[in-house]
């Protein structure tokens, strides 16, 4: 198993933080979302057959499931809820492909935001099996469920994006969201999200 260190758990502020999401996230559904969701939903159905909106299980606080929100970008298939997407993915569409590098599939997790299922920031949430298979392996892997899962994070923001071949690639991730929980203020928030808009502006290498 890979050691990390025990992490201290940072709870105060958490009201202030749920207010964040709450304006932020409304703010994004009724400037952003309303006009744009039409346009994008359009542009799917125009490329592929399928739904709009891909609803996949991936662990959220405390271990709890729920359904994470993303625009389909992706060809349906057996193995959408257990693969990770991959360099040359044959499922990914050609709108799917210019929604994931832009990070524009992951608009209506703004939506889980505002049921409480998320938050702007924090861990990223992964894949049930991922779950199961990464608490095996990563000593803490299951203090980043602490929290909200978010729809960006200080492990995004620093470079720790795309698919996870091998573990350490994961315990980076880990450690990063580690260090967010431990370090958490409203500041470094605000900061995420400035980051997060310019590496959406830039192309991304390892996002496919």
């Amino acid at each position: 198993m890979f050691p990390l260190a025990s992490p201290r758990i940072i709870v105060q502020g958490s009201k202030q933080k749920r207010v964040f999401d709450l304006v932020f996230a409304t703010l994004v559904v009724l400037f952003l979302l309303s006009w744009l969701l039409p346009l994008i939903a359009l542009l799917i159905k125009l490329d592929s057959k399928g739904p709009i909106l891909f609803k996949q299980l991936r662990t959220g606080k405390n271990g709890k499931p729920f359904y994470c929100l993303k625009f389909r970008s992706m060809r349906l298939s057996a193995d959408a809820h257990h693969k990770q997407a991959s360099r040359g993915d044959s499922r990914i569409t050609k709108v799917g492909a210019f929604l994931r590098k832009t990070s524009l599939d992951e608009l209506p997790q703004f939506i889980n935001v505002l049921k409480g299922e998320m938050s702007v920031i924090g861990p990223r949430p992964h894949m049930l099996r991922h779950t199961e298979d990464y608490s095996k392996l990563i000593h803490h892997f299951m203090a980043r469920h602490t929290i909200l899962p978010g729809i960006t994070g200080l492990a995004q923001v620093s470079g720790y994006r795309g698919e996870t071949k091998e573990t350490e690639a994961m315990v980076k991730r880990v450690e990063a969201d580690l260090k967010y929980i431990q370090s958490w203020s409203f500041g470094l928030d605000l900061k995420i999200v400035g980051q997060t808009v310019v590496q959406a502006l830039r192309p991304q290498e390892h996002v496919f």
